[in-house]
């Protein structure tokens, strides 16, 4: 899955810096997770990064996007690929 940033983001500014992915930007009224680029950290670091360093635990998984472990390491392949590419 990927994650989602919960109405309660404080904006404090610790997550985006934190996601390998570059899936963090700002959004209208706080951060948001492109879930397109979201791997959960798969591929990187064991837990999500953005979880890790959340200080209001607002940074849960994403409903609407059900990922398997392996779904998920599929896109982070796709996505170095790219960067590397």
């Amino acid at each position: 899955m990927a994650l989602l940033i919960t109405d309660e983001c404080i904006n404090c500014d610790v997550c985006e810096p934190e996601c390998p992915n570059d899936a963090i930007a700002m959004g209208i009224d706080f951060y948001e997770i492109d879930p397109n680029k979201c791997t959960e950290c798969v591929g990187h670091f064991d837990e999500p990064q953005c979880r890790q360093v959340c200080p209001v635990d607002c940074i849960p998984l994403h409903p609407d996007w059900v990922e398997s472990k392996d779904q998920l390491m599929a896109k982070y392949l796709r996505l170095t690929a790219a960067k590397n590419g």
